[in-house]
């Protein structure tokens, strides 16, 4: 066990704690402040999770982020294989 080496003072003592309990209050309001801003961030105008999903999709596919449409492709393959096919069965003649 150590010996005492002193007595804190009453004044000294209670006035740090004084000065701590006015900087825990205003650090509790500014953590109440913080999480309702954090709130407001967090905040999402879509109702479900699949109405953002389609926004998403809807926003990407209008910035061209998915490429061409599929069925335009498919049919200039379907028109170059018939000229290929027409082709070859002109030169068999």
């Amino acid at each position: 066990m150590l010996p005492a080496r002193g007595r804190l003072l009453p004044g000294a003592y209670h006035g740090g704690m004084r000065r701590n309990a006015v900087r825990l209050k205003s650090d509790v309001v500014a953590l109440q402040m913080h999480a309702e801003r954090t709130g407001w961030a967090w905040a999402c105008p879509f109702a479900s999770s699949a109405e953002f999903e389609a926004a998403v999709i809807s926003a990407k596919r209008r910035d061209g982020v998915y490429g061409p449409k599929r069925l335009r492709r498919y049919m200039l393959y379907a028109a170059a294989a018939m000229g290929v096919v027409a082709a070859i069965m002109l030169s068999a003649l």
